[in-house]
């Protein structure tokens, strides 16, 4: 009924939990990232933590391994299930050897016992078996005593220990059966949240559909960012470096025009300069040659200097000839003409032109966006008419009534398992209690026989509390005759089922054997490769099996992977967008994108170009200028020579002279300051533009002509982009249906992992488990156990109760040893006895008498005598009828008082 209810809900569920689902957030690489499915929150918690009783149960289990080592019989199992049942029945023994030998011991105790007993009993009364009231006076009699009480005291607290077990597991099993309601109620609520949680799941799944249309929509809008701004990047590496070369060339012309501008400026200053440098050094020149033909020359002293200034000024004249250099007004005109049409905004131009391939592409698939957004709304509708086409909600009905049904059954059935629980519990207490009943005597007998023993009276005169506990001591020996074989009966019984309970049904459950059983071939459909298959009627060839099925379920998976509903659902099928999917492409396909209209340069910028060509700054003498800057200004160092030249001065007298020369040394100093060096500083400048002008037209051709074929070649490969083209929509159009494909990855996924997660199931069949191994059998197990254990031992606790009881009980006769004799009558005069007193006639005198409870004795004895006076009324008081023992030992005494 189970399986006919649920089965057509799981494979429902299959069917709808198949839908998409994807709560999406697009990172850079494209990739979807989903939110999570709504999980199922379950309460139940199919665990058992035994606590300080999981140390006896594990026990009772070592005890069963030791009783059974075997393995656990799947092949004997198989078998038998087969009906193959006489060929195994040497198997199944060989493997119940151990409970076997068990139960055979325990029924030779059951029918001993009671045969025991009753002999026992029978060779009591006639005065054999210790029936005789004789005690033997022997010299180790204290020790024997002592060790026979210890003996019993020990084996009565292992009685104890075995019925307290027996006790505690008992109502353990009572304790936790009371919470077998709550735990069937958790169970039954976690099926209800299964039910209810599976719609909202599946609707989820449906639902987030939109989320991925709304993600290729959006990727649709922008096909010119996206698919646009591709093209662009892979044209960008033969389009932006012409355009970067063509930028390069117009900065190249501006850099030109500023340099033959400084050039042609600098050239015409020092052009100027020169020829006023050289009119004050002439000046200079004359000034000094009409100081020298003065008098003042003519003396020998003066004459060697005048001489040597004199020899001196051919050196005041100017070094550099800037004159002799051709301007360059030719070449700066020709560049400023270039410059009138600004090539640097035809470049700019072109770079926006490049810009906007995106926009271009976006306006060219137009149509292509509105074909694909069609198909999206399709694929919508199929997935909402799908969805439309499920019975969910009856079949989840259907299965909510069935649990409800059996919860009601359940509820039902709790009053009975109550009641019988209750009669369990009375019928194990009432066991205990029969233990507990011989183990009082046993005690009562040791403490009154303990405490009231005497160790100066003799086995006649003991007192009535020592006798008190001899004979509570027979009658724990009684009840255990009466009893023992009715708890072994119940051990027995117990043992057997309890014990293969746990080997062959709990252990396997927890190793996981027991699945390898149900899922043996043949037992359910011959045809069928497992149980579960051949159950739900799936491919023969399917391998599901029920540990499968459970481990899947333990890990709170999808029940349609747990259950392998891709067999009899095929969700890809269903799932299939393949058909949509080449209905997109095609519309990819169709796409053409035009990039004629992408202008990198255009005529007048080439124009541009090769009218810079012609501007001729590539032919100007650059090395003649280089040559003439690097010369110095003058021919000599105008300072030194001022200052060589004062001093000479030195050597003048005072006079005209020497003042003439000091004025002129003064004008030559002030011409190189003022004139010297500016004249120096424009030449560096006109150095640097030189350099900087042969630089810029260095190879100016070639590289102009390099430029044009860049850029001429970008302008082919832009026109021609049509591979280009197609490989970016390729890969755009592979990125939509890529959404489309994570997405129904993820719906696998989330079916296998989270929708639907089967756990209640599995928590069902643990809590079987829990209750049906971790409370019933191994409490059960437990009870036999300590049951067991104390009926065991009742054995040497009877005997040495029995053993014991004579030390304690008052005896009719002793052995007596007397020097002196006196005769004893019987009731018909048959016997007569002579007793031999050991006590010296020195030691009788006259004592306090002890008073006895039969007949009070004359004052005058002693306490020996006195004693030996009461045995020998003991015999005197004996009855006729006499055991053979005694007969023997009292002729024996006759016969050695007449010798």
């Amino acid at each position: 009924m189970v399986v006919k209810v649920v089965l057509p809900f799981l494979l429902c569920w299959g069917v709808i939990s198949g839908q998409p689902q994807a709560t999406t957030q697009q990172g850079d690489s494209g990739a979807l990232q989903f939110g999570s499915v709504p999980p199922g929150v379950y309460e139940t918690l199919a665990s058992y933590e035994p606590g300080p009783m999981g140390a006896l149960f594990y026990m009772v289990n070592t005890f069963l391994h030791v009783v059974q080592p075997n393995p656990f019989p799947e092949d004997i199992i198989v078998q038998l299930v087969r009906g193959d049942l006489q060929s195994q029945y040497s198997k199944a023994a060989h493997y119940e050897m151990g409970f076997l030998v068990c139960a055979a011991l325990g029924v030779l105790f059951m029918v001993l016992m009671p045969l025991v007993g009753f002999c026992f009993c029978v060779c009591r009364c006639c005065e054999n078996c210790g029936g005789e009231m004789h005690q033997r006076q022997k010299k180790n009699a204290n020790c024997r005593r002592s060790a026979l009480a210890g003996a019993l005291f020990v084996t009565s607290l292992l009685i104890t220990a075995g019925v307290v077990i027996a006790y505690a597991a008992n109502q353990n099993l009572s304790n936790q059966l009371k919470g077998v309601r709550r735990l069937v109620n958790s169970n039954m609520k976690d099926l209800q949240t299964f039910v209810n949680q599976t719609p909202v799941q599946i609707d989820y799944l449906i639902g987030q559909y939109t989320t991925t249309e709304r993600k290729v929509i959006s990727d649709l809008e922008n096909v010119g960012p996206l698919l646009g701004r591709e093209v662009r990047e892979n044209l960008a590496s033969e389009c932006l470096p012409a355009l970067a070369g063509v930028s390069s060339m117009a900065s190249d012309m501006w850099e030109t025009q500023r340099a033959l501008l400084n050039m042609n400026q600098t050239l015409e200053v020092l052009q100027n300069s020169s020829k006023s440098l050289q009119a004050n050094l002439s000046l200079v020149n004359s000034s000094i040659n009409d100081a020298l033909r003065g008098p003042f020359c003519k003396d020998n002293p003066a004459n060697n200097v005048c001489t040597s200034i004199r020899d001196s000024l051919s050196q005041l004249c100017i070094h550099a000839n800037f004159s002799r250099l051709a301007s360059v007004n030719q070449q700066l005109s020709k560049v400023n003409d270039v410059l009138q049409t600004n090539l640097s905004s035809i470049v700019q131009k072109g770079y926006a032109s490049f810009n906007d391939i995106p926009d271009l592409v976006k306006n060219q698939t137009k149509s292509t966006i509105t074909g694909v957004q069609n198909h999206l709304d399709g694929i919508s509708t199929d997935i909402t008419n799908f969805s439309n086409k499920l019975h969910l909600q009856a079949i989840l009905k259907n299965f909510s009534n069935y649990v409800s049904h059996v919860h009601s059954l359940v509820e039902d059935v709790y009053p009975q398992i109550d009641r019988a629980d209750f009669y369990r519990w009375t019928c194990c207490v009432t066991l205990c209690c029969l233990v507990l009943l011989i183990l009082t005597f046993t005690f009562l007998g040791l403490l009154c026989g303990g405490c009231g023993y005497d160790r100066h009276a003799s086995p006649t005169t003991r007192g009535c509390v020592s006798n008190t506990g001899g004979n509570l001591l027979m009658a724990g020996a009684g009840f255990t005759f009466i009893f023992s074989w009715l708890l072994m009966v119940f051990v027995s019984l117990t043992f057997v089922i309890g014990g293969n309970m746990e080997k062959l049904v709990c252990e396997p459950f927890e190793s996981q054997q027991l699945f390898k059983v149900i899922d043996t071939l043949y037992l359910s459909n011959p045809d069928a490769r497992n149980f579960i298959p051949a159950l739900l009627n799936h491919n023969a060839e399917v391998n599901l099996t029920v540990e499968s099925l459970y481990s899947k379920c333990k890990e709170n998976r999808g029940i349609y992977s747990a259950l392998q509903l891709d067999n009899v659902f095929n969700l890809t099928g269903h799932l299939d967008m393949s058909a949509h999917m080449q209905d997109i492409s095609k519309e990819f396909n169709s796409v053409n994108v035009d990039l004629n209209s992408i202008i990198l340069l255009d005529p007048s910028g080439k124009a541009n170009l090769l009218s810079f060509n012609q501007t001729g700054v590539d032919k100007i003498n650059y090395p003649e200028y280089l040559a003439e800057v690097n010369k110095s200004i003058t021919v000599v160092d105008l300072l030194l020579f001022a200052d060589n030249l004062e001093k000479q001065l030195t050597q003048l007298p005072s006079g005209a002279l020497k003042s003439s020369l000091t004025v002129q040394v003064s004008r030559i100093r002030d011409i190189y300051y003022k004139q010297v060096i500016p004249m120096q500083n424009s030449t560096t400048t006109l150095s640097q533009s030189v350099q900087r002008l042969q630089n810029l037209t260095s190879n100016l051709p070639s590289r102009i002509a390099g430029t044009l074929t860049v850029i001429d070649g970008a302008q082919k490969i832009t026109h021609n982009a049509t591979h280009i083209i197609t490989q970016e929509t390729g890969i755009y159009r592979d990125r939509l249906i890529g959404y489309f494909q994570q997405y129904i990855n993820w719906v696998k996924t989330s079916l296998a992992m989270d929708v639907a997660s089967c756990k209640p199931f599995s928590n069902v069949m643990d809590s079987v488990d829990l209750v049906a191994c971790s409370f019933v059998v191994d409490s059960l197990n437990l009870f036999w156990f300590g049951l067991g254990w104390a009926t065991v031992l009742l054995l040497p606790s009877l005997i040495l109760s029995v053993r014991l009881a004579k030390f304690y009980r008052r005896m009719d006769t002793e052995d007596v040893y007397d020097d002196m004799e006196i005769g004893i009558n019987g009731y018909h005069n048959e016997l007569s006895l002579s007793v031999q007193s050991t006590v010296p006639m020195s030691e009788m005198v006259p004592e306090p008498l002890h008073p006895y409870p039969c007949d009070p004795i004359p004052p005058g004895f002693s306490s020996s005598m006195q004693d030996r006076l009461v045995r020998v009324r003991n015999l005197e008081l004996k009855p006729i009828g006499r055991s053979s023992s005694q007969k023997r030992r009292m002729l024996s005494s006759q016969s050695h008082m007449t010798t």
